[in-house]
């Protein structure tokens, strides 16, 4: 692969990762069972990646979080706020449009290649 395509992809990524990570806050997950949760679905995201992400959704007051200490590790737990389940639902939205017209686009182009 060279350098360009992947630097594309790297930046094609961070676009989804988003939208990936809000799909899972819908019930509360801490950081592990929600790199487990992402990589069981085939995605998968370094803690290094996903932390910064989860501290710019919540500035963006996309998640709330708060300390869970009833365990005997102290965990901090993510969930969509109000506004995020909002804006959610607005990317998911936008997403389904823009994959299907993509899948138009490159069917398309496979098309006329075969031709």
């Amino acid at each position: 692969m060279t350098r360009l395509s992947q630097s594309l992809i790297t930046e094609m990524r961070r676009g989804y990762l988003t939208l990936a990570v809000l799909s899972q806050l819908s019930s509360p997950q801490y950081g592990y069972s929600l790199v487990q949760r992402l990589e069981s679905s085939g995605i998968a995201i370094d803690q290094s990646t996903l932390y910064p992400l989860l501290r710019r959704l919540e500035k963006q007051t996309l998640v709330t979080s708060t300390w869970n200490t009833t365990e005997s590790r102290p965990r901090k737990y993510y969930v969509l706020s109000t506004y995020g389940e909002k804006v959610f639902k607005e990317l998911k939205e936008e997403w389904k449009k823009t994959t299907s017209e993509l899948n138009n686009l490159l069917q398309g182009e496979e098309d006329y290649e075969s031709h």
